[in-house]
This record gives structure tokens, sequence and C-alpha cells, in this order.
């Protein structure tokens, strides 16, 4: 019998790896039906649904292996992140999806609430979240929305000969920024940045990508500790944060 695997478990999702099957059990109904429908609707590479029965979610693995880890040096050619741009480009080309995604306002009056917090309990210096905060500030403008995957992060890309062979974890996808699956990808990994928006095809903003990068560090520094995980490990968010200063 194949080993069981826990590959990510908190309140809200356990995720387990049983040979070449992974099992998501997720409280949220209405997340696992985002995942599933962006899956369906996505012109890039995902996993393929083996079943389905409420709460459990079975997809197969994709070939490969990650194009990297948040907090460690990425082994991944210049090519293979290029790759991953072009793939991100033909996802925001591609039809909106029907659902919504995050509006503005919201995000602006999470990131006010979550920056009070991160002061009043001292989780973080008072200046290095208000200046992260500045910054965060050009991510807060109009964009045209696009079909985004919605938590791209490099853990979430898996490549094989420099070819983009699966994008895994689609339960945030919806109408966003352009801008933001880019900067989650590119997320303590500044240095393939370039690589990225060579494959993407366009200039994009830069200011609007450490904007980004302060944002959602700001925003996943408190949820990350109170579940397991360690924003302040070397290269992580916390060190993000650090790097605007």
């Amino acid at each position: 019998m194949d080993e069981v695997k826990v590959v990510v478990a908190h309140s809200e999702r356990t995720t387990l790896r049983v040979g070449d099957v992974f099992l998501k059990v997720d409280a949220d109904q209405a997340r696992i039906d985002v995942e599933v429908e962006a899956m369906a609707l996505a012109p890039v590479p995902t996993p393929k649904v083996l079943w389905r029965k409420p709460p459990v979610l079975a997809i197969a693995a994709v070939p490969g292996k990650a194009l990297g880890e948040l907090g460690e040096p990425s082994t991944a050619s210049p090519a293979a992140w290029a790759a991953a741009g072009a793939a991100i480009r033909k996802l925001h080309d591609a039809p909106l999806p029907p659902w919504p995604g995050r509006r503005l306002d919201d995000l602006a009056a999470d990131l006010d609430g979550e920056c009070e917090r991160l002061v009043t309990n001292a989780v973080l210096p008072a200046d290095l979240v208000t200046r992260n905060r500045r910054v965060a500030e050009a991510a807060l403008r109009p964009w045209t929305p696009v079909f985004t995957h919605g938590d791209l992060q490099i853990t979430h890309v898996f490549v094989d000969d420099d070819e983009i062979t699966g994008i895994i974890d689609w339960s945030d996808a919806g109408q966003g920024d352009a801008l933001f699956d880019l900067a989650i990808l590119t997320l303590g990994h500044e240095e393939h940045l370039d690589d990225v928006i060579a494959g993407y095809g366009t200039d994009v903003d830069l200011e609007v990508i450490h904007g980004w990068w302060s944002l959602r560090s700001l925003l996943a520094v408190r949820w990350l500790a109170e579940h397991g995980f360690d924003p302040f490990a070397p290269g992580c968010e916390v060190d993000v944060l650090r790097s605007r200063m």
C-alpha cells in the first residue's frame, strides 16, 4: 500500500497524497466548486480530476517538479521561468471566468485592518508595516480584470525539461489583476522576475509588482504564523517586507 503523506493541514483544508493521487478535504464546498470549474476552463495544463465526493476532491499528480520553493534558491532554468510567464499570459488572455474576484475596496479595507493588527499585537515593527503599507499602495489601483489563478505560488507551478506540465491549486481563481499573478509567482524570487516578464511578452509596471509583494506579505504573515507556517524563515514573507526598507 502506498504511503499516506500529509501535504498541508490546517483548520480550513487538508491535502493528502497517496501514491499519484491527491485527496483534498475542504470545509468550504464553494472553494472546491471554484477549483474544479477553473481547472476545466483554464487553457493551461492542470491536474486531472479523478472523482469528487464532498468534502473530498481527488486529483491526479502532475508530472515534473515544482518551479521552486519559497525561502530556497530555485534550480529551475531561466527558460523554465520564461515558460511559466508564457503560460500565465495564455491564462490571462483567456475569456473571463463567470464569477467575480476580490473588490478593490474590500482588499484595501482588509489591508488597513491587518496592518493595524500587526502593529497592535507587536507581530512586526511599526516602521516595517508602515513602509510596506506605502509600497502596497501602488497595487491598490483600478485594473482591467483577467482570468487569474489567484494563488500562483512557486510551488503551484510544475515543470519538466523547461516546459510547464501542470499548475495546481485553483481555489482562488477568478477575475483579477494580471500583475498579481506575476507578483505571487516571483515573491521571494525577485531575481527571476525578468525571465517571467520575458516569457509573458509585455512590459509590466514594476512598482505595481513591488506593491503586490508588500501587500501579499502583509496580509499573509499573521495567518501563516497562526496555521503552523513560518513567515519569519529566511527568504520568506518577513524577509520580503524587509527588502522594501
